[in-house]
């Protein structure tokens, strides 16, 4: 018995392996995408800090998988749906606290490699520059934004970009960014702004410089 196990968690290692090459390319080719942005001359310091990126991208890969894997075995053993409730919500909160672990010495380990600004480019690299897109739309679609206004929106979009960082696929991303977007939707109404019709007029302006 004992024999067969062991030979069960060696396959379980072993088979994999030959798709372990593949990933790496895909995520090293995901991290160059970024770093290439970063203008960064010396190699030793490009190499580190890619490898910074790939290791961020297989952990924030890893801890996705194993919660999700938790979840499937939770609802396909837990007996009542109260329990299934609570024990997913138990691997919700575990898998936070160990995104917002990695995050911080992510983010750590770039300062000691880079600038501030390079940091940030980073950041909006790893989530499709959302940020930047949509602040400029509402800059665009409300022009009489006041300085307080401007420094709320940004400062939402900023968390939502700190969230989007650490989530497991481009819908979960432009899903943090979508729920950011709500919030500041209800800000902007509830002081006054007629969205539908800044949106119009927007479109208008658009069209007019076409």
């Amino acid at each position: 018995m004992k024999r067969a196990l062991i030979v069960g968690w060696l396959l379980i290692l072993v088979l994999p392996v030959a798709g372990q090459g593949d990933y790496q390319r895909v995520l090293s080719d995901r991290a160059d995408k970024i770093v290439r942005t970063l203008t960064i001359t010396d190699s030793l310091k490009y190499g580190r800090v890619r490898s910074i990126l790939v290791s961020q991208y297989a952990a924030l890969g890893k801890i996705h998988d194993q919660s999700d894997a938790r979840v499937k075995a939770i609802k396909a053993s837990a007996k009542s749906r109260a329990e299934k409730d609570s024990l997913a919500t138990l691997v919700e909160a575990e898998r936070n606290a160990a995104l917002y672990q990695l995050h911080c010495a992510f983010v750590a380990s770039l300062y000691g490699e880079l600038s501030h600004e390079q940091v940030e480019a980073v950041k909006n690299g790893m989530t499709y520059n959302v940020l930047n897109v949509t602040y400029k739309a509402q800059l665009e679609m409300i022009p009489r934004l006041t300085d307080e206004e401007k420094r709320q929106i940004y400062t939402w979009l900023l968390e939502a970009r700190e969230h989007a960082m650490d989530a497991a696929s481009s819908e979960a991303k432009h899903g943090w960014f979508g729920k950011y977007k709500g919030r500041i939707n209800n800000y902007l109404s509830a002081r006054g702004y007629d969205l539908n019709k800044e949106r119009a007029d927007w479109n208008e302006r658009l069209k007019l410089k076409k």
